[in-house]
Parts: structure tokens; sequence; C-alpha cells
């Protein structure tokens, strides 16, 4: 198939398990890293429309299935990382990292501390409504500007996203480039100072030495219909995963963490099947044990590997 022309970096059977925090997946058809806006938005006008788009960020909450994508993949680095901060208004790239936002927040005065121990990117953030601490990016997200899948610019409101437990909604292709915040101001050192202890706290109860995505399972009650932080309750996936025996449990080379029961690891040599597999052993467990249908966080994505 004919690729448009472009000025950024367009790779042929690019191995996603490079991109992973988890190291699995097999190779997407095409990956393309733009130079630019202009570039991405050029990109999508040309393309053959019966080939699907798949934007990635870091790959921090992302399963790739051992068979790889057919898809054209987009990642976004460099000329979508920018960061700028007017009063208590913070606007980002979605290819800044979350921690990297929060800190520069802070510094200002403005609080979005909430995303410093959320691994990924902004853009991430936003598609799965990121959140911590009793605190969401739909309780302080005011726009974000999107590219569509034929290559328009257009600004969406946090009414458009739909936000709602661990999700939005935004329609297939479309791409995120930048996302507008505005949050309550707060004194820079003790922004900071809070920041510290909420690292300190995620490494003393998370495995975060170990190759993770973070999150496997949504807990099981959360959000109101209006996708913010009003209406959380108390139960916790690790609890039930805990309570249906499956801390520890093991699959080839992944493992539920010792550590964290709702943390899904790379031990070294899993594949992909391998950590899908032991999440969905993990979820038929809970179900016989509680009644519970766990919901993945984690996206998972891609063939699985031909037999």
């Amino acid at each position: 198939m004919q690729m448009p022309e472009v000025r950024g970096r367009l790779t042929a059977g690019k191995p996603l398990s490079e991109l992973t925090w988890l190291r699995v997946g097999g190779p997407a058809d095409w990956l393309f890293q733009p130079a630019d806006l202009e570039d991405l938005q050029g990109f999508l006008t040309a393309l053959e429309p019966s080939v699907p788009v798949f934007p990635m960020g870091v790959g921090s909450n992302l399963i790739v299935r051992d068979g790889g994508l057919h898809a054209a993949v987009i990642r976004l680095g460099r000329g979508f990382n920018s960061i700028s901060v007017e009063g208590n208004r913070v606007t980002a790239g979605v290819a800044a990292l979350d921690a990297h936002v929060a800190r520069r927040a802070a510094e200002a005065g403005v609080d979005l501390t909430f995303l410093r121990t959320i691994p990924g990117s902004i853009g991430g953030a936003v598609r799965m409504n990121a959140g911590c601490y009793g605190s969401y990016v739909a309780d302080v997200l005011v726009e974000a500007r999107a590219v569509t899948r034929a290559g328009e610019l257009v600004v969406l409101s946090a009414d458009d996203l739909q936000f709602a437990y661990r999700q939005s909604r935004l329609p297939e292709g479309w791409v995120l480039v930048e996302a507008v915040f505005e949050a309550p101001l707060g004194d820079a050192a003790e922004l900071a100072a809070r920041m510290d202890a909420q690292l300190k706290k995620r490494d003393e109860t998370q495995p975060t030495k170990d190759r993770s995505a973070g999150s496997t399972f949504r807990n099981p009650a959360g959000f109101s219909s209006t996708g913010r932080a009003d209406d959380v309750h108390d139960l916790k996936a690790w609890k039930v995963i805990d309570d249906a025996g499956m801390r520890g449990a093991r699959r080839g080379g992944a493992q539920m963490s010792e550590m964290h029961s709702n943390f899904l690891i790379n031990t070294g040599a899993a594949t992909a099947a391998d950590l899908e597999g032991l999440g969905e052993e993990v979820r038929k467990k809970v179900y016989d044990a509680s009644g519970i249908t766990l919901e993945w966080e984690i996206m998972r994505i891609g063939e699985p590997a031909s037999e």
C-alpha cells in the first residue's frame, strides 16, 4: 500500500514491544511519528480511509498482543510535549508526561499534584480519565484539541468527551494533541511536599521497580454517571483479588504482584498471551469467589500470535 509522504518518521513493521512498559507485543503495520501538527494533519488527510488508526502514548497502560496490530500507529513526541501555565490554567501537549505537568504546575502554584504519580502522558490521562487521591482529569479539564480521522483540528469540551470512571468517549481514529486544565491555586512549596509524600507512599505500596502497566483492573465501583469524583466507593480491585486467592498467581512469565495484587507484572520472559491469560484467570476466580466481574483498566489491542 502506498503511504502518504511525511516529514516525520514512518516505519513499517515496527515491533511495539519496544514501546510498551510491559515489553510485549508484535509489530504494527506502520508506526508514524509526526514532526509537528501539520505533518499529523497531512498524514491523516492523505491516509487511505480503510486503514485503521491507533494513537499510542508511552505505552504505560497497554498490552499489545503477540500477533501485532494491523493499523497505522501514531505516536506523538517532540512538538507535542509543551507545557505552559497562565494563572490557574495549564496547557499541555499530549506527549508531556503526567509527572512533568504536575511538577511544572506546582512550581507555578497550580494544584495538579494528583498527576504526579500517574504513569504515562497527558494524552493517555485524558483518554482514560486518569486519577488518584480523589481527583480525576474530569474534574480539571477545560478543553482538549484533537485531529479527526479526516485531518481536521477540532476543540472538544469536557462534556464532549463524556467522561466516566476510567474512560472517555473519542471517535475512532481521532488523535488528541493538547489539553487545557484549570486547577486550584496553592503554595508551591506545599504542593512540592505533597507530591514528595505521594511518591513515597507509592513506592512503599506499589511494585514500581517491576515491569508493570499500573493498575490492571478498575475498582469494582466508582464514578457516578457524570464521571466526576463525587461518588467514589470503597471496594478495591486488590481486595477482591486477594479474597479470591490470586495474589502472586503466575502464568508463564506473568505474575500478579506479591506487593500489590492489582499489578500485573512481566517477570522477564512473559508473552502478551501470558499476561492477558493470567488477567482473565484472575477475573474468573474473582467472579467465582464473589460474583464480581472485574473490568480491565489496561487496554489490550491487536491480534494473538498465529498458531
